[in-house]
């Protein structure tokens, strides 16, 4: 199960054997991939043309554009859902782009590799100032 929003409205979504819910309710779309990204929907007798924009999997969203207008989509997998039944958020656990010293000095070992995760208390580096090294 997954939840997507689209604006101020939350989607539960289901893959069941014979298909996929959403809130409850079996999927009637028929759906075509008419080339990589871009679908024709038909749903109650009326026809979409939809195409993916962007997918940035690092923030969960995904940008759609359906018959011309624009929509931005937040996705949540069942870890996401975890996290949050746990009061937990997943969103707080932000991406650090800058580590600064506390005093300026010199890098005397690097101890991660880049693109390498770390948690709070890991060695990042090593740095030597006033004589000093500070872990």
């Amino acid at each position: 199960m997954f939840k997507a929003t689209v604006h101020d409205q939350t989607f539960e979504i289901t893959s069941e054997k014979d298909g996929l819910t959403v809130n409850g309710q079996p999927l009637t779309w028929d759906l075509a991939e008419v080339r990589p990204g871009h679908f024709h929907l038909l749903h109650e007798g009326r026809s979409y043309t939809a195409e993916v924009l962007n997918v940035e999997a690092e923030t969960k969203t995904v940008t759609l554009r359906l018959n011309g207008k624009t929509y931005p989509v937040w996705v949540k997998d069942r870890f996401d859902l975890l996290l949050d039944s746990l009061g937990l958020n997943n969103a707080s656990a932000g991406k650090i782009n800058q580590i600064k010293a506390p005093m300026p000095g010199l890098i005397v070992d690097i101890r991660v590799q880049p693109g390498q995760a770390v948690a709070k208390g890991d060695t990042v580096l090593i740095l030597e100032a006033m004589k000093m090294e500070n872990v």
